[in-house]
């Protein structure tokens, strides 16, 4: 199959290259942005008359079919077409002949792979910070219940002063406090808009990279095509946020792992939050606790392989701006797999007041 970019080349690339330099087996999760862009584009094209009305309306038929086709299950993505953006337009064109082309028209994959990690990154951010509301509120709710609970404070882990078991949990409902403003400022690193940029100096064509913007609610665009197609600071922010969050959880995971042993014996995790062994069928083991834990370094080390791959790259893009993905989508569903079923977790726990409590 002939590859978009294949037009000096007279010879395919080797099957082993294909599946090396394809992306598709993760960035196929970006189609919703990679289509909604690139309506937004269309839309751009036909207005400033740099494609026809009748293209214009073409292009965004065919792409809300293949959308359809996508959410249905009948779409077939091919490794050999590479990534999210190269088996749309490929459809597209199959589907409606040489109007499904232009649409390529004054755009790379560069500065639209660039959009697509832009929209999807405000999406999941929103998304996070909705479900650490809901930890705050199970937060408030299980400390409301325990406002009179007296446990030991401790400091090097020694017993040190009387607290309330409410106000234990309120620091870690404090710490979130900070998580969401943290990604709040993800959010707005996000906010801007880098289609227009083309692979590195932008297009002579007489593009709106602002009604695009309109179109797709940024709230500003990039003032520099270089920087537009090179950054991942917003990744970079997100995956250091998260990572924030993450200590935390594993903070308190810690602390539910003591306290629900035989010695601390403070909590009694519900069964349904919990393991057993197969071996010695007495215990009750704070698996989630100490999975919540562990998944903690995997974040860590998503932020740090990020560090790591952009520290010494050249202006502007390089292929290895693809390796941005896999730990950035990691990171995304370790965050919200733990925020949901901790919430859940700290809601049905056992505290044990004792006789006095």
């Amino acid at each position: 199959m002939a590859k978009l970019w294949g037009g000096r080349f007279s010879k395919d690339t080797n099957k082993l290259v294909d599946a090396f330099n394809a992306s598709i087996e993760y960035d196929q999760r970006l189609y919703k942005e990679d289509i909604r862009g690139s309506i937004a584009h269309a839309h751009m094209l036909a207005k400033t008359g740099i494609i026809s009305a009748k293209d214009g309306k073409a292009i965004e038929a065919g792409l809300k079919k293949i959308l359809a086709d996508i959410e249905a299950g009948k779409f077939k993505f091919d490794v050999a077409l590479e990534d999210i953006h190269m088996n749309v337009e490929a459809r597209l064109t199959e589907a409606i002949g040489d109007a499904g082309a232009r649409l390529h028209t004054a755009r790379s994959r560069n500065d639209q792979v660039a959009l697509d990690m832009h929209m999807y990154m405000k999406k999941e951010v929103t998304a996070i910070m909705e479900l650490l509301v809901k930890f705050e509120e199970a937060l408030l709710t299980v400390a409301k219940k325990h406002d009179k609970t007296l446990m030991p404070g401790y400091t090097h882990l020694q017993r040190a002063q009387p607290i309330t078991f409410a106000h234990h949990l309120l620091a870690y409902f404090n710490m979130c406090q900070r998580d969401f403003r943290r990604l709040q400022g993800v959010w707005q690193g996000a906010d801007i808009m880098p289609l227009g940029a083309g692979a590195i100096a932008g297009t002579t064509l007489p593009i709106d990279r602002f009604q695009v913007a309109k179109e797709l609610k940024f709230a500003e665009v990039y003032g520099n095509s270089m920087d537009a197609v090179s950054d991942r600071d917003y990744v970079l922010e997100f995956l250091s946020a998260t990572s924030l969050l993450m200590m935390h959880l594993s903070r308190l995971s810690e602390e539910l792992c003591l306290w629900s042993s035989t010695e601390f014996g403070f909590i009694e995790l519900d069964d349904g939050f919990a393991t057993g062994s197969s071996m010695m069928p007495q215990k009750k083991n704070p698996d989630i606790s100490e999975l919540v834990r562990g998944k903690t370094g995997r974040v860590y080390g998503h932020l740090m392989a990020l560090l790591t791959t952009l520290k010494g790259l050249p202006l502007a893009y390089n292929k290895d701006l693809q390796e941005d993905k896999e730990g950035f989508f990691d990171a995304i569903d370790t965050v919200k797999f733990s925020l949901t079923v901790y919430r859940d977790m700290l809601l049905t726990m056992k505290v044990n007041k004792g006789e006095d409590g």
